[in-house]
């Protein structure tokens, strides 16, 4: 789905900046990922670190829309917002893999071992680290 797709359909609108959402989404997605940081890499655990922090990674999506003036409405439309406005077509493509493998964890029962998620964890780490940048160029 591209932005124009994402727009038609009315998954994205145009919204006014708000400052102290885009602070609270940052500050959630922050706790989101130190949560998932506490917990120790096991069978277990593995699909929950996943979960947390890709919800980190997206909140954090959310807060840099919302920068922008946009409001997204499904995870599909971060991809196309990452690829066509912010400029980031590889960023956009690593995010849209992420979104693949916790929707295989958390809607289709995938089991997830430890290593791929660790694999998995460290992408999420690495983009989270670059969107971030953005916060302060933009």
């Amino acid at each position: 789905m591209d932005w124009q797709e994402c727009c038609r359909k009315r998954i994205t609108k145009d919204v006014q900046v708000d400052e102290a959402m885009i602070t609270a989404l940052q500050k959630a997605s922050k706790n989101k990922l130190e949560s998932s940081q506490q917990l120790p890499l096991n069978l277990t655990t593995a699909a929950s670190k996943l979960s947390l922090a890709y919800e980190s990674l997206r909140e954090l999506l959310e807060a840099l829309a919302l920068q922008r003036g946009y409001k997204i409405y499904n995870h599909e439309c971060y991809t196309a917002f990452l690829k066509e406005i912010v400029q980031e077509s590889y960023w956009g493509d690593e995010f849209d893999e992420l979104r693949k493998a916790r929707n295989a964890v958390n809607y289709y029962g995938k089991d997830i071992s430890p290593e791929e998620a660790k694999e998995l964890l460290s992408k999420i780490k690495t983009l989270r680290t670059k969107i971030k940048s953005l916060f302060k160029s933009y």
